[in-house]
Parts: structure tokens; C-alpha cells; sequence
């Protein structure tokens, strides 16, 4: 209470009106104390801090590559503070057992009482005043003790996944691939028409009437432009389906803690928002807009332990995702390549590494391909849907394997498909992301304490699966470019894939002024 202020005047001089005034402040008052906490249920890191401390120079390395500058003394941090916990708790054994000794101390006089002593009440008094010294120091050892084990886990979920040994250091990434041919489609000098155009012409695409609700960022989907949009959505949970991927559709807001742990932290490296947060009731969870399904789907086996026999667990699913992506609307954004609010059908599994350690390289990654890990062989099939899907399409791609510095926090290794658009020959050559593909190896499944319990060789032992996640579809950029590649300039219309002609509302053919029908 501040001499002089409101609060310290008593209330039988403080007027009605200022007396209310008061009620509001101290309420605010404790309104901000019962800040944002952690929950009690919230998943506890299981993060392996001996491995950063046993390769400090591998981990500053990795952030160096990865383009986290900001962590790269991380792990040396870690060690430094785990030597010196070592030193204190030498220091502090050495007391404990001085505690127990003037304890049994205690106890002995207080036995004998004071006749035996001789009425040597001062002794008994010295050992209770040495017992409450040392109960201090070791009170004082145990709350520093805390806060260098907090500081060291805190430290530890800052660092990047290690990436993967076929991961192209640097900013360069490797083309690994093509689909529909090695030569992209030949355009007009100039480029070819912008879906944005296409969509207007169609009526199928409206930006005016969504700046005008929501911003620049957001769209409406008309006509056979909403047709289209489930039609993709169908197609591509079709062809999943019939390689075994379970459908499960995941909630669209999460926990802020769920987000963290799966490595989609509320600001990017360069400091911009990358995901829109709600803030919750004085003292409960926040929530926040997922951004990918994958987020849902790794936090839907947090706190739980996995069979061996159980993996793969393999799951597929739509959702409406989020991205707040601060930054300027330019050329490269136009129209639905980069917008707020979308449509994906996200592919997650959890699998299983060998039963030795989750960071020896057979495990995280296999080590050749007569011994190819359940982690390879369902990163594998994922890039396999993918191609099969936009090949399916029509659509001319490329696939990449993406460099350190592309890679988010929990991926260790991740692989891009960019299709080619027409409407865009001025950046990148015309090729941009529809899908993208990553192992996470153990980053996720330890934040968010998914065990793993091995049976038969290996039995009785826990360790952590592995998590993997790709896009099955984007929708707003596969919409895109299925109408800048089907576009027919002659005719005015747009061609329908003939892979979503039976998914289409009575099978139209085409999109346009004179759209046609399947008989």
C-alpha cells in the first residue's frame, strides 16, 4: 500500500464514488495476479537433457545450421549448469549427513533428559540452533536447486530437433524428383492467366466481399469454386483410405501448451506472429487457432503410452487451419496462395524407432534400406500418396528436399512438393509449396510425454515414438493451380480433373459460362 494513495485512507473518508473506484482497482489488481499458468494436466516435457549435455557442440551446430542463432549457447548453458549442480550437491551431501548426525544427536539427549546431561539444557539448545541453521541451507540449496533444473529444461525447449544426416545444409534445396514431366508446361511470354482473374470471370472466387467482412487474407468460395473445394477434400481422403489411413477430423482450437509442444511457438524467428491466440478466463488455460491439423492430432496422445504393436498408428483427417503470417501482401501472396484461413487434409502417425536409444542414428533415421525403420517406410508412403494425388491432378511438381534453414523446430527432416503455376513465371520460376512432409522424430512425443512401450525383444522397456506429418491437400493452392493448368482460354472455361469429375455435383466436366455434365 503506497503512504498518501486511496488505498492506505480508511474507508469512512472515502467518498461513494471513489469507494467504488477503489472496489474496481483492487479487483483488476487481483484479476492480473491470477495471470496465465501452466496447468496442472498440462504434459510434462520428458526432454533428454544428458544427450545435449554429452554433445554441446553438435546441438550449437544444429542451431547455427537451423538458423536459430539465438539458442546456439544453449547447450553449453546446460552443461555449465549441470556441473555446477554437481559441485553444489557434493557440497550439500556433506551437510545432510551433519543434519542426521545432530538429529540422532537430539534424539539421544532428549532420551537420556536433562539429569543424565547433568542439566546441560545449553548443548541441547546449541544442536536445535546448528538443526535450524542447516535446515536453512539445505531449504536455500533445494529452491536454487529448482530453479537450475527449470532454468535447464526451459534452455532445452528452446533447441531445434537435430536434423537429419540427408538434410541439405545451408538454404539450398535438392531436387529429388518430378511429377508430370522435367519441363513445366510452356506459358505466354509474361505468364499465363492469374487464378485471382479466373475465379472473378467464373464467379467462383470473391476478394471483395471478404476484405470487406475480414481483411486482405480471406476469400469466399462460390458456385462450383465451393464444389471444387470438397471434391478435392473427398478425392483425396479416398485415396488414403485405401491405403489404410484412418479418418479422424480434430478440433480447430487447442491449448497454447499443445501448440508449444508440438514446436509452432506464438512468434517465428524473425519475430512475426505466426498464430492467432484467445485468451482465456483470469486464471485458465489459454486456446489457440491450430495452424495444421498436426497439432490436434500429436496432442491427442499426450499423457498416454503406446503399444510397440500398436504402431504405425496412422490417421487422416480435414480441417480448417490458421496462419496469422504477419508481413506484407505482395505479388507472391496473391489471391489464395497465402491466406489466413483454409482447408487441409493432413496426414500424422505415430511410429515405432528400434528399442535402442530415440538419438542413435539407426533409430532416428535407419540405417540402410535392407533394415529400413517403420519411420522411413511410412515417410515413405506419405510421399507416395502426395505424388499420387497431385499426379492425378495433372499438375507438374517438383519434389524437395528441404535444406536446414527450411526446417521448423521439430522437424529433423522434411520434403516439399512445388507444383508449377502458370501466373506466376516472375517468382521461382513458376513453382510453388502445395504439400509438405516431415519426421519429428522424438521432439513431439517427449514435449507432450507420448511413451512407447516396447514388448517382446526389448520388454518392459519405455522409450518415445516418433511423429510424422504431411499434407494430403491444401486446398485454397491445389484450387489454384488446378484452375491456372485447366484453364482454357479459348473456350473460357476451366477443365475439371477428370480424378474429381465423379466427385463433383452432378459431374461437371467443366467450370465456365457453358459448364458441361457428365452423362
Amino acid at each position: 500500500m503506497i503512504p498518501g494513495s486511496v488505498e492506505s485512507m480508511p474507508t469512512s473518508f472515502i467518498c461513494q464514488s471513489c469507494r467504488t473506484a477503489l472496489r474496481a482497482q483492487l479487483k483488476h489488481n487481483v484479476t492480473l495476479k491470477r495471470s496465465y499458468n501452466r496447468p496442472s494436466f498440462a504434459p510434462k516435457p520428458i526432454l533428454d537433457l544428458k544427450h545435449i549435455r554429452q554433445n554441446p557442440g553438435l546441438y550449437q551446430q544444429n542451431c547455427f545450421d537451423r538458423n536459430y542463432p539465438a539458442a546456439a549457447n544453449n547447450s553449453w548453458r546446460i552443461l555449465e549448469l549441470h556441473n555446477q549442480l554437481l559441485e553444489r550437491q557434493k557440497e550439500t551431501l556433506e551437510l545432510r549427513r551433519r543434519n542426521n548426525d545432530v538429529g540422532k544427536s537430539i534424539q539421544r539427549q532428549a532420551g537420556m533428559g536433562d539429569d543424565a546431561q547433568g542439566g546441560d539444557a545449553g548443548g541441547t539448545s546449541a544442536l536445535l540452533e546448528e538443526a535450524r541453521k542447516l535446515k536453512e541451507e539445505l531449504r536455500g540449496f533445494e529452491e536454487w536447486e529448482g530453479g537450475v533444473v527449470e532454468e535447464m529444461m526451459g534452455l532445452a525447449m528452446e533447441v531445434p530437433n537435430l536434423s537429419s544426416g540427408v538434410t541439405p545444409v545451408g538454404d539450398e534445396a535438392e531436387v529429388i524428383g518430378w511429377m508430370n514431366g522435367e519441363e513445366p508446361p510452356i506459358v505466354a511470354t509474361g505468364g499465363g492467366r492469374s487464378h485471382v482473374d479466373i475465379g472473378k470471370e467464373l464467379d467462383i472466387l470473391d476478394f471483395e466481399a471478404s476484405a470487406t467482412t475480414s481483411g486482405w487474407g480471406w476469400y469466399f468460395l462460390k458456385n462450383e469454386g465451393a464444389m471444387l473445394e470438397q471434391a478435392l477434400i473427398q478425392f483425396a481422403l479416398h485415396e488414403a483410405m485405401a491405403r489404410g489411413w484412418k479418418v479422424m477430423t480434430p478440433p480447430s482450437l487447442v491449448y497454447e501448451h499443445i501448440a508449444s509442444a508440438c514446436g509452432f511457438m506464438p512468434r517465428d524467428q524473425n519475430g512475426e506472429t505466426q498464430r492467432y491466440e484467445i485468451a482465456g478466463e483470469p486464471g485458465k488455460p489459454n486456446l489457440v487457432l491450430a495452424g495444421t491439423a498436426e497439432i490436434p492430432f500429436a496432442g491427442s496422445q499426450a499423457n498416454k503410452t503406446l503399444k510397440a504393436s500398436e504402431l504405425p498408428l496412422k490417421v487422416i483427417g480435414p480441417s480448417r487451419c490458421y496462419r496469422a503470417e504477419a508481413g506484407a501482401r505482395g505479388v507472391d501472396t496473391k489471391g489464395l496462395y497465402r491466406v489466413h484461413e483454409f482447408t487441409k487434409v493432413e496426414m500424422f502417425a505415430w511410429t515405432g524407432p528400434s528399442a535402442t536409444s530415440s538419438h542413435d542414428e539407426q533409430s532416428r533415421f535407419g540405417s540402410d534400406e535392407e533394415n529400413e525403420s517403420q519411420t522411413d517406410t511410412v515417410f515413405k508412403e506419405m510421399l507416395s500418396l502426395q505424388t499420387h494425388i497431385l499426379t492425378e491432378l495433372g499438375l507438374h511438381a517438383k519434389v524437395l528436399e528441404m535444406p536446414t534453414m527450411d526446417l521448423g523446430a521439430a522437424a529433423a527432416r522434411k520434403v516439399d512438393i512445388e507444383a508449377f503455376f502458370p501466373s506466376r513465371t516472375s517468382i521461382n520460376n513458376g513453382y510453388g509449396e502445395l504439400t509438405s512432409a516431415s519426421i519429428c522424430t522424438d521432439y513431439q512425443s517427449r514435449r507432450l510425454a507420448t511413451r512407447l512401450k516396447y514388448e517382446g525383444k526389448g520388454a518392459g522397456k519405455l522409450g518415445f515414438p516418433h511423429t510424422l506429418n504431411g499434407t494430403a491437400l491444401a486446398v485454397p493452392r491445389v484450387l489454384a493451380c488446378v484452375l491456372e493448368n485447366g484453364w482454357d482460354g479459348k473456350e473460357g472455361v476451366v477443365n475439371v480433373p477428370e480424378c474429381l469429375k465423379k466427385w463433383m455435383p452432378g459431374k461437371i466436366t467443366t467450370i465456365g459460362p457453358r459448364s458441361n455434365h457428365s452423362s
